[in-house]
């Protein structure tokens, strides 16, 4: 039980996933996450500036947010994405 509270906190309050575009749970849950994508957009363009020879791509782009995340995708969803395979 003790390992259950610490480790359910620590996966939703500091684990990044990358199917929620390196965010927390917590943050997409509370409606937060355009914040901080807005956010981190400003982090790395100011890391571009100040070293621009270290972004041969140019400027870098925090990963973009899914417009949906699902544990179980409801039918319709998953026939959506097979359309779009």
């Amino acid at each position: 039980m003790a390992f259950c509270r610490s480790f359910f906190a620590w996966y939703n309050t500091e684990h990044r996933h990358s199917g929620i575009g390196m965010l927390t749970p917590e943050v997409v849950h509370y409606g937060l996450a355009r914040d901080v994508v807005e956010f981190r957009k400003k982090v790395l363009q100011l890391a571009f500036e100040a070293h621009p020879e270290r972004f041969v791509r140019g400027v870098p782009l925090p990963p973009a947010l899914p417009e949906a995340v699902w544990i179980n995708p409801p039918a319709e969803a998953m026939q959506d994405k097979k359309k779009l395979q």
